[in-house]
């Protein structure tokens, strides 16, 4: 009995072993920054390359160099005035390499916090030389049938832009062919336009991801309308959840780019300001599709219920109709089963042929008649 009792205050005293034994997923996971002290360089990705990478971009309107680094010392003889340059740096799991660099480019440690996080919300912060720009890049995986998701981090100065990227690949390569062409305003303007440039090609993926999304809503639709038994709740259920994240990391997209076009003009021009401002009713407009889309799913998640419930009723009313005929037959079966030994009938020949199955026959005649006079087959 003693030992009973220890046992039961063992268990009451120990809540931690009892969240262990029955219901694990209870326990929460600690933060990797949680108690550091703010502007601490924590990378907090799962993405893991070979190196980190960084591209340079160096032109005027004249000439265009491309080169690839392997030291972050050498971006020091890109920082002058004469010309725009755009560094793109793939790869953050390096924090030494990620910090070298906002040392030599003079990067705010709240900033280059900022880029180490990748479960950061897109947002833009405004410092005395640099703008902060953090947006998330999406892109739909043909391959895969998927919505990749990854950070991009841009900084903006007077004379260069730099892009931090999570992994290699990304989706400007239509800006650098603009920029190798030499053709149009791409190369006769600032580092403020670039800066518009890879923003505004951005939300176009944003377009190209919703469209994808948008067909599988479409098939999903026409599926529960024609054939209902070919999809499950879980096919529904992974749209809703692409849809869920597309719009955590879309809508503060559109008040990013707002911000941006009213309150930006020391780092953009008002030249430029006009294109970022078409920007932003692409990202208003991109805002109002998730929304539709949203709608339209949760209308089509609404029909396949219904759709399952109106089988479910169609199962429900045949069996009832069998249930309904076979109950006043096992009910005559029922008095023709007993010991009686005054039934007049027992001793006639063919009494069960003329007797008994007739008035069985009758019975369900009868029953079909005033069910379909009813409607109810």
């Amino acid at each position: 009995m003693v030992k009973k009792q220890l046992s039961k205050l063992k268990q009451i005293t120990d809540p931690i072993t009892d969240l262990k034994k029955y219901s694990p997923i209870t326990l929460s996971r600690k933060r990797p920054k949680t108690g550091l002290a703010p502007g601490s360089l924590i990378y907090t990705g799962k993405v893991y390359t070979d190196k980190v990478n960084i591209h340079v971009m160096d032109y005027t309107n004249d000439r265009i160099d491309e080169i690839d680094i392997e030291n972050p010392e050498d971006l020091r003889q890109y920082n002058h005035p004469d010309s725009v340059t755009w560094i793109n740096v793939q790869g953050l799991h390096d924090v030494s390499v990620i910090s070298k660099i906002g040392e030599l480019l003079g990067l705010h440690p709240l900033t280059l916090e900022d880029i180490l996080d990748t479960n950061q919300r897109p947002k833009v912060e405004e410092f005395e030389d640099h703008l902060f720009i953090c947006m998330k890049m999406i892109n739909h995986v043909e391959a895969h049938n998927k919505v990749d998701i990854e950070q991009m981090s841009m900084v903006i100065h007077e004379n260069f832009v730099i892009c931090f990227q999570e992994k290699p690949g990304d989706v400007f390569d239509d800006i650098r062919t603009r920029l190798k062409n030499g053709r149009g305003r791409a190369r006769k303007r600032g580092a403020d336009y670039l800066a518009y440039m890879l923003m505004d090609i951005v939300i176009d993926f944003y377009y190209e991801t919703l469209d994808q999304v948008w067909a599988k809503i479409e098939r999903l639709e026409d599926l529960v309308v024609r054939k209902p038994e070919r999809i499950e709740l879980r096919d529904i259920q992974v749209v809703r959840k692409d849809l869920i994240q597309l719009r955590r990391y879309m809508y503060p997209v559109r008040d990013v780019v707002h911000n941006i076009s009213t309150r930006n003009a020391q780092f953009f021009s008002e030249s430029t300001l006009m294109f970022v401002r078409d920007s932003y009713d692409h990202a208003v407009q991109v805002v109002e599709n998730l929304d539709t889309y949203r709608e339209i799913l949760t209308s089509v998640m609404d029909l396949y219920l219904s759709q399952l419930s109106m089988k479910m009723n169609e199962v429900m009313k045949v069996l009832t109709i069998i249930a309904t005929i076979f109950i006043p037959l096992t009910f005559i079966a029922g008095i023709y089963g007993m010991n009686f030994e005054s039934m007049p009938e027992l001793g006639w020949d063919w009494a069960y042929p003329q007797g008994f199955y007739a008035m069985i026959g009758v019975v369900t005649v009868i029953m079909i008649i005033y069910m379909k006079s009813r409607k109810w087959l």
